[in-house]
């Protein structure tokens, strides 16, 4: 089953609703840096966020330096930014509190 890439007008419906989150130049993708006190917490959250890309089969692009994690998501089937992302930036907001 195709996945459907999302319209303008609902990603920045949706951005409206996500704290801190960004569209890519290109207009391909959405991105975030999160800041954590330390690199435990960090990881702790990485370490959540992996369990749920798991389980909804939805992977992130990610870079980690000690208490900094910076996120990138797209759909690659989509070829661009569908359901998929924004429900993975929604739990990434929930895992990052």
């Amino acid at each position: 089953m195709a996945i459907a890439r999302l319209s303008q007008s609902e990603i920045e419906t949706a951005l409206a609703d996500l704290s801190g989150w960004a569209l890519r130049e290109d207009g391909l993708a959405i991105l975030k840096a999160f800041r954590f006190a330390d690199f435990s917490e960090a990881f702790a959250f990485m370490s959540r966020v992996a369990l749920e890309a798991e389980k909804t089969d939805h992977h992130p692009e990610w870079f980690n330096v000690y208490n900094r994690v910076d996120v990138t998501l797209t759909t690659h089937d989509a070829g661009g930014i569908s359901a998929r992302d924004l429900a993975m930036a929604a739990a990434m907001e929930r895992f990052a509190r």
